[in-house]
């Protein structure tokens, strides 16, 4: 069937989407009562805290695409950004790398997220995100690389003060890392940024002239308006059901 929720084109266009999050052991019936609690644009799947098998994730990844709805995979570790193009074999349309710190690491997960000639993405893999009909190589790998999400995960001081430099061509969210980024705000007493607030509106003003957005895990959503009035587009909740 034909994928109709371009999340990317959405997020690209200043849509408010909201996310939500599920276990990855989750059923077909589960997931049609979680999503239809609300209207929501796409599913997080984590393993960074979670245990998973790749099994499992083209499983949830199979189920959400007959249910027209991207699944986000935050992958296990940071050091295994040279690993996106193989979890993106296993159905996720959108990836996040946690803990980045680095501009290599971006760079890194830009290159295995994106086929040649914007990347190095190795081609292959049945279960790909929006791969049935699309199944010449050409034509497949230009879909995804106008399709495919990736997202890093800033969860430091230091991160969210070079948050511009991460905001990198192919890279569409920087996602907000709140446990964290408090360990760090702790051991840094005396930085200018010294509530979550201060770092969001840093980060959203950082980006203002950058084609990649900011994601936050409110999962509240009394918080929906709040923080879409200091100009966050993308939001990712916990299941209301």
């Amino acid at each position: 069937m034909p994928l109709e929720n371009d999340l990317k084109k959405r997020i690209a266009d200043g849509d408010f989407i909201i996310g939500v999050s599920a276990p990855i052991t989750s059923t077909k019936a589960r997931l049609e009562e979680i999503l239809g609690a609300d209207d929501y644009g796409y599913l997080s799947i984590d393993s960074q805290h979670s245990p998973w098998s790749e099994a499992e994730l083209v499983e949830i990844s199979g189920i959400a695409a007959e249910l027209n709805t991207p699944v986000h995979f935050r992958i296990k570790h940071t050091r295994y950004s040279y690993q996106v193009g193989n979890f993106l074999d296993l159905g996720p349309a959108c990836i996040e790398v946690p803990q980045v710190e680095t501009e290599e690491t971006a760079q890194e997960a830009i290159d295995y997220f994106y086929y040649a000639q914007f990347g190095k993405r190795s081609w292959g893999g049945a279960a790909r995100w929006g791969v049935e009909g699309r199944g010449e190589r050409l034509e497949y790998a230009e879909w995804w690389n106008n399709h495919g999400v990736l997202w890093l995960q800033i969860e430091s001081i230091q991160a969210v003060t070079n948050s511009r430099k991460f905001a990198k061509p192919g890279v569409d969210c920087l996602s907000w890392g709140p446990a964290d980024l408090s360990f760090s705000r702790e051991a840094n007493p005396n930085h200018p940024l010294q509530t979550d607030d201060d770092c969001v509106a840093y980060v959203v003003k950082q980006l203002s002239d950058t084609d990649t957005t900011l994601v936050i895990r409110s999962y509240d959503p009394a918080l929906r308006s709040k923080y879409q009035d200091m100009g966050v587009t993308v939001l990712l909740e916990r299941p209301k059901v």
